[in-house]
């Protein structure tokens, strides 16, 4: 399971209102090699499920993971930081052993 914070639900909401985004769309999160620890997060709007994705809702928002990615988010909270100093998404990953600085990869 995917879970998604308040702070992020809301930003989720205006993405999806502003009509820059296809009517059906969800958020679909994964993993992918990459980035300063091994493992890089992967966020994005899309349309189309895949036979091997994994459909969630938590907080009124739609998340679809890939089964191999799912082993390594289960659990995770999606979070928004806004204002000033907010960098956007992030997330909460309590299988990440190590993160980068910037948060935007893992190791496990």
């Amino acid at each position: 399971m995917i879970n998604v914070s308040e702070s992020a639900k809301n930003q989720v909401d205006r993405l999806l209102s502003d009509g820059s985004n296809a009517p059906g769309s969800f958020i679909r999160v994964g993993v992918k090699s990459g980035g300063c620890s091994g493992l890089s997060y992967d966020l994005k709007f899309d349309t189309e499920l895949k036979p091997e994705d994994k459909v969630f809702e938590d907080n009124g928002v739609k998340i679809v993971v890939d089964k191999k990615s799912l082993l390594y988010l289960a659990g995770t909270t999606l979070e928004f930081e806004g204002g000033l100093n907010g960098k956007g998404f992030n997330f909460n990953n309590p299988n990440a052993s190590r993160t980068c600085g910037c948060g935007e990869s893992f190791a496990v």
